[in-house]
């Protein structure tokens, strides 16, 4: 069932088009993540959806109900900011119970009824207990639990969550972005999710939405997206730097910068022109650290001069040099990249499974989930 669609949503301020075209839908129950880099035009779609801003063109739909001209505080949505925006001079509890007697003309709900609500959602995000605390005794993940419980508590239509972890150093997120993930699927909570994290998003979502330049790039799962970007800026924007013009050849095979692979070649024919990528956990050592020589069936050798070295805890970033072409980027195991020191000579086999086809550059797959819009800005009315 769609619980929320967005239907051809255009904002422009001063001028300048922030939001062209854009339209989704999300599933009742589903985590769906806004990714792309600040300025992209996250915030202000959440802020549509929310009806903290009109749209100049567009609609808004919930349940199939255009709800333009429903006001935010009878959405019935929740939303979450970046800097909790917790009430200092009140505890826990009162921070929590504040959305629940907010919403008690409507629920009639009693102070004991409001006080169970608040020791549920505290226990459902680890909280228990903490009802009398004060918010500065809390640390940043606490106070984050404290912000998603008041977000909760009155039981929101939907949750929309603009950049919740953005505030917390990296162990504590990354333990935070599981966690949440449990406690959204847990209460089936229809969710948008706001981040420029990459991992945080994956983590996350059950679908992300990668956006650019107020447009949508790509929509899939994290799995998908990753596997097959839509476009080159989808690609750069994962981390992916090892991209090459190309063209497919009548025998099937590709060439580029780099040399002549054997990928899947699906949805490109012979002649068409191209956009190389090779995934930087494509490469393996040919020769082990016993020295025996390894070459698999289908893999293509690439030789070249190491540049850097850099040791990023479960595998190394290995820059290299080729013969032909621009640098290349791969991660090897600690043990692969044992014997891979600065100005040393490498030969790496490149796996044909991480060779991805994709349009040429400024175009997107012809498959991707949403057109490309590469005209110029239309004036609004």
């Amino acid at each position: 069932m769609t619980a929320l669609e967005v239907v051809d949503i255009w904002k422009t301020f001063a001028g300048t088009p922030v939001l062209r075209a854009v339209g989704f839908a999300v599933h009742a129950g589903e985590i769906v993540c806004l990714l792309g880099p600040s300025g992209c035009g996250k915030t202000t779609l959440l802020r549509i959806i929310a009806g903290l801003e009109p749209p100049d063109r567009g609609r808004v739909l919930f349940e199939g109900r255009d709800i333009g001209h429903v006001p935010p505080h009878l959405r019935n949505f929740g939303l979450m900011f970046q800097d909790y925006a917790l009430f200092p001079h009140r505890n826990v509890f009162e921070n929590v119970a504040f959305g629940l007697r907010m919403h008690r003309a409507t629920s009639h709900d009693s102070e004991e009824r409001i006080a169970q609500q608040v020791r549920e959602v505290l226990e459902l995000v680890g909280l228990r207990g903490f009802e009398r605390r004060s918010v500065h005794a809390l640390s940043g993940g606490e106070a984050q639990r404290v912000a998603l419980a008041r977000s909760l508590a009155p039981r929101p239509r939907l949750l929309m969550l603009d950049e919740p972890l953005g505030s917390l150093d990296r162990i504590t997120r990354e333990r935070l972005m599981l966690e949440l993930r449990e406690i959204l699927t847990s209460v089936h909570m229809t969710t948008l999710y706001v981040t420029h994290d990459q991992l945080e998003a994956f983590s996350v979502a059950d679908r992300a939405i990668i956006m650019n330049l107020g447009q949508i790039e790509q929509i899939g799962t994290p799995e998908e997206i990753y596997r097959r970007p839509a476009s080159e800026f989808v690609a750069r924007f994962l981390g992916m730097t090892n991209l090459s013009p190309g063209r497919v050849l009548p025998t099937g095979a590709v060439v580029c910068a780099w040399g002549i692979f054997h990928p899947v070649v699906d949805g490109f024919h012979p002649g068409d022109a191209v956009t190389v990528l090779i995934r930087p956990e494509a490469a393996l050592l040919t020769t082990s650290a016993e020295g025996t020589h390894l070459t698999p069936q289908g893999h293509t050798l690439v030789s070249g001069r190491v540049i850097s070295r850099l040791f990023r805890g479960e595998h190394y970033r290995i820059q290299l040099q080729p013969e032909q072409g621009p640098p290349l980027t791969f991660h090897l195991g600690t043990i692969e990249a044992l014997h891979a020191q600065p100005g040393e000579q490498l030969t790496l086999a490149i796996n044909p499974l991480g060779v991805v086809l994709l349009p040429p550059a400024g175009t997107r797959r012809a498959d991707a989930s949403v057109p490309l819009d590469l005209s110029p800005p239309v004036p609004l009315s």
